[in-house]
């Protein structure tokens, strides 16, 4: 029996895409999923199509001359035309925070174009800045969000400021131009500090979702959604896995002899042994009372026998203390891998657990894999 599996293979090394996911963590949010991108993208084209039935109601209403209605009509075609490719013709089939930059800065660009035609730093559409700012804020991060802050103060000085500079001193110019600024730096501050109170708000409900309250580990729901995930893959590239099952043979004596409180501090302990022995791609969960299920990708059945066998050895060889006594525990312990013992998860758990009782019948302590009993 091998004491040794494979490592999970690393990808071929690509200094150039690393180098560019480094500089993106620098400038956005890194702490952003996938699928919380793929929320926003949909909640920045609503604000795109606001944006341009803003521009559309003033155009209608306020009748600019013949010329600045041209220049907005021309405005509107090519920003709508914008929005359409980028969201419902898949010009980009996965949604990136470079994605999102390149919406705020067409964005940008659009509401200067519109200002420039109707009334400039006078126009009563200034303010549409803002919701700029607030989409930035709330999906790029506060860095991003500092750097369009320079842009729009950068249009702002394109649109007029240049030309006040010259009738006002450089201080009031200056003064001038930061209180335009100032509420477009207050509105970014408060959205960026609510965005990331909420974002730390959901993370922790999703946490304690998914994690088991006593042992800190994955919860039976959260291991059954990753360990289906692991599952997909493996079939799809054709790479093994391996399923543990691990049942504690102590905690029934210890939760008698000693109390809940004891077995609580057994269960914790079996964990910290188990972690011990366990890679960081691998899953570990508890999945019963005193049942924890682990999964190990990449790995074929030979090499999870040699954990499951460390796993044992790391239980045994830790006491539990308990009112100044020593007691010993074990643990016995099931293995099953893709594609020995089945073709889908759900098969593959149940011959590990039908192992681990096999080993609980030979008289515990020991790992069995499925098919040798």
């Amino acid at each position: 029996m091998s004491n040794s599996r494979p490592r999970t293979l690393a990808c071929p090394t690509h200094h150039r895409p690393q180098q560019v996911l480094m500089r993106s963590n620098l400038i956005f949010d890194p702490n952003l999923s996938a699928e919380e991108l793929r929320g926003f993208a949909r909640t920045v084209a609503e604000i795109e199509w606001l944006l341009l039935i803003l521009v559309m109601l003033y155009h209608f209403v306020m009748a600019p001359d013949y010329d600045n209605s041209s220049a907005l009509a021309t405005a509107m075609f090519l920003f709508a035309a914008f929005v359409l490719g980028f969201h419902y013709v898949n010009l980009y089939r996965t949604e990136t925070h470079w994605k999102l930059a390149v919406e705020t800065w067409a964005m940008i660009v659009f509401i200067t174009w519109v200002l420039f035609y109707t009334g400039k730093l006078d126009s009563p559409l200034l303010n549409l800045y803002l919701l700029v700012i607030i989409t930035s804020a709330l999906t790029l991060g506060q860095l991003a969000t500092v750097l369009q802050m320079v842009l729009i103060a950068a249009c702002y000085v394109w649109l007029g400021y240049e030309g006040r500079a010259y009738a006002m001193g450089f201080s009031s110019y200056a003064t001038t131009l930061a209180a335009q600024i100032a509420p477009l730096l207050l509105v970014a501050y408060i959205t960026t500090m609510l965005s990331a109170d909420i974002r730390r708000a959901l993370t922790q409900i999703k946490l304690l979702s998914e994690t088991d309250e006593l042992t800190g580990v994955y919860n039976k729901r959260a291991i059954d959604i990753m360990s289906e995930r692991v599952s997909k893959q493996a079939a799809r590239y054709a790479r093994p896995f391996s399923v543990l099952m691990i049942d504690s043979d102590s905690l029934k004596t210890v939760n008698d002899s000693y109390g809940h409180e004891a077995g609580n501090r057994l269960l914790k302990l079996a964990v910290q042994c188990i972690q011990s022995q366990l890679r960081e791609a691998d899953i570990l969960g508890r999945y019963g009372g005193d049942e924890f299920l682990v999964v190990l990708p990449e790995t074929p059945c030979a090499g999870a026998a040699g954990v499951a066998a460390r796993i044992r050895q790391s239980i045994e060889s830790t006491p539990l203390s308990i009112r100044e006594k020593t007691i010993q525990i074990t643990a016995s312990v099931g293995v099953a891998g893709y594609p020995e013992h089945g073709n889908d998860f759900e098969t593959i758990m149940k011959k590990a657990d039908q192992a681990m009782y096999a080993s609980k019948n030979k008289g515990k302590n020991r790992v069995t894999v499925s098919g040798s009993d």
